[in-house]
């Protein structure tokens, strides 16, 4: 039994006229003979009723007073709806189809609730049910802990049991349908000439995925890498293969890989940068500080470290909390609010001289003051002002000629 898993999420299955253009797919791996596993996510977004961010609506999240094991209780349901009308809709068509929770198609988690963690996939079920039917619809996003508790594992988490379920059924492979045709040299909305790529790497994927690009959601990419099974990230609105994500840029044994020093331009907006800084006790400044971010449930990136003083981001979200702590631990922090972290990647950047000062030229050309930088192997960031984010992420989409080429590989 040659097995596909599909998924798609809550845009594509939103209405009848957009489910259409996902049974097409769906009959296109039929008539490759594969059976099918198909995830889907919430249907729509808000204020569509059966959305995710609806149904919290009715509970007047976040300020409502349900504990985090009825909040998964509610959230679970909006998958649960768009399989079962997914599965209906396929056998007018004369498809044979089933519908399951997520608990149903064999999914373990933890109990860390609204964000918790798969421990294993049991998917006998789904195989048995594949004996009798040529596709599964699954609710993505959702699974059960060992005492029967229902769960949910985090935002992106649909992509997440596609990748899960492609590994446990040893999957020929996973396909991600969105709203776009793959993924992209950069946000097409911030650079009108971004174009897509042909062939990604699952490194620089999840580097663009953590750095911003909200194709595909970096755990799923990572559990598709341990399994080594190869994801495609597709339109559902077109017939077009879309950008295949795999542990080599190789399409054929023994090709060159192309010259592409940077695959992608990521970005995260709305972010502050807090500096810390310190005459005496540096050492004390050092520990004091993260430990007490990281005790209030603040997540920090783009640190530095100094001798006299620290420098990291947090979401804009967070700056009034973690102000708050740091001056009751009796530091002054400096703050620049509405910042933006711009990344460029790429797995062709490593070992190669240039890429740094290109970066750096080209910003300062464009007139774009860099605050913090950072680097690693495959990626690196800079800090700039948010209202310098458009020109800095065209800027460096230019002078890497990522739209040199109708499609990037």
């Amino acid at each position: 039994m040659q097995i596909v898993v599909q998924k798609f999420g809550g845009t594509s299955v939103q209405s009848e006229e957009n489910r259409q253009h996902v049974i097409k797919h769906i009959k296109d791996a039929l008539m490759q003979e594969y059976k099918l596993v198909v995830v889907v996510s919430a249907l729509g977004r808000k204020p569509d009723p059966y959305a995710t961010d609806t149904l919290l609506s009715l509970i007047d999240y976040p300020a409502g007073q349900s504990s985090a094991r009825e909040i998964d209780m509610l959230l679970s349901c909006g998958e649960v709806i768009s399989s079962v009308v997914l599965s209906n809709e396929l056998k007018k068509q004369h498809i044979t189809s089933t519908a399951l929770t997520g608990a149903q198609a064999g999914f373990i988690t933890n109990d860390d609730f609204n964000q918790a963690k798969i421990k294993a996939v049991h998917p006998e079920r789904i195989l048995k049910e594949l004996e009798t039917h040529d596709v599964v619809v699954v609710a993505g996003f959702q699974g059960q802990t060992e005492t029967g508790e229902i769960t949910t594992i985090g935002r992106g988490g649909s992509d997440t049991t596609a990748a899960a379920l492609g590994a446990a059924l040893a999957a020929e492979r996973i396909e991600i349908f969105t709203d776009v045709n793959g993924i992209m040299t950069a946000d097409p909305r911030v650079v009108e000439s971004a174009r897509p790529l042909d062939v990604v790497t699952y490194t620089e994927i999840c580097n663009l995925a953590y750095q911003g690009a909200k194709v595909v959601h970096p755990r799923a990419v990572e559990i598709a890498m341990q399994s080594k099974i190869p994801m495609r990230v597709r339109s559902t609105y077109s017939e077009e293969e879309g950008t295949l994500v795999t542990s080599s840029r190789l399409q054929e044994a023994g090709m060159d890989v192309t010259e592409r020093l940077i695959t992608g331009i990521a970005h995260i907006s709305s972010i502050t940068q807090i500096r810390v800084q310190t005459k005496e006790e540096a050492y004390r400044l050092q520990s004091e500080v993260f430990k007490a971010m990281a005790e209030s449930g603040i997540s920090v990136d783009f640190i530095n470290i100094s001798p006299t003083g620290v420098v990291y981001t947090v979401p804009d979200r967070h700056t009034e909390k973690a102000v708050h702590i740091l001056k009751t631990l009796g530091f002054y922090p400096e703050i620049t609010k509405n910042c933006a972290k711009v990344s460029a990647v790429g797995a062709g950047m490593t070992g190669v001289p240039g890429v740094a000062s290109m970066i750096v030229q080209s910003l300062t050309d464009a007139g774009v003051q860099i605050l913090q930088s950072a680097d690693s192997h495959t990626t690196i960031w800079v800090l700039v002002h948010e209202e310098d984010l458009k020109a800095a992420v065209n800027a460096l989409h230019d002078v890497f000629e990522l739209s040199g080429l109708e499609k990037q590989s």
